[in-house]
């Protein structure tokens, strides 16, 4: 079976079907183009992208024209366990000038969430954004601020993390 079949047939929850998965195929030359490609379906997107986040948080890197294909693809993303792993994966991308806005969007999006970890996560993107564009940085505090007064704890925390990061 391949790696489109494997994902396509994950449960979604099963911790250990998808991190089989990760072992089988991770090694391969292609999987960061594969995954990639996966994550832009939404029959695959939450276990694509579930991968992509696992294969960044081994130690590997993207090239600059793959994080953007990520980034132009963003506003397509159906599940939420999809845009979180995403947003989980921001710290592995750099975020070019020309994907600003749109990743600026995403995360705005992002914020009014129903999911709380969608929305912690969101707040973290917009750290990593005003990091590497320093621009953002005054309106990320002002959300930052917001939050700490209207959301909820889970996401509390996650901005408290934020803070003691660095700012």
């Amino acid at each position: 079976m391949g790696i489109e079949n494997e994902i396509a047939s994950w449960d979604g929850k099963s911790a250990s079907q998808i991190q089989a998965v990760f072992d089988a195929h991770s090694a391969d030359e292609s999987f960061s183009n594969t995954v990639i490609a996966l994550s832009l379906t939404e029959a695959c997107e939450k276990g694509g992208t579930w991968l992509l986040k696992a294969w960044l948080e081994a130690g590997n890197e993207l090239e600059q024209a793959q994080i953007a294909r990520i980034f132009a693809s963003l506003e397509q993303l159906v599940h939420w366990e999809a845009k979180l792993h995403v947003l989980q994966s921001v710290p592995f991308m750099a975020i070019a000038d020309a994907d600003r806005d749109n990743v600026y969007n995403f995360f705005r999006t992002a914020l009014t969430e129903p999911n709380k970890f969608v929305r912690a996560w969101a707040y973290n993107g917009l750290y990593e954004l005003s990091r590497q564009h320093p621009e953002y940085k005054k309106e990320a505090k002002a959300f930052f601020e917001m939050a700490m007064r209207d959301e909820a704890p889970s996401v509390k925390a996650r901005i408290r993390k934020v803070m003691n990061n660095g700012w």
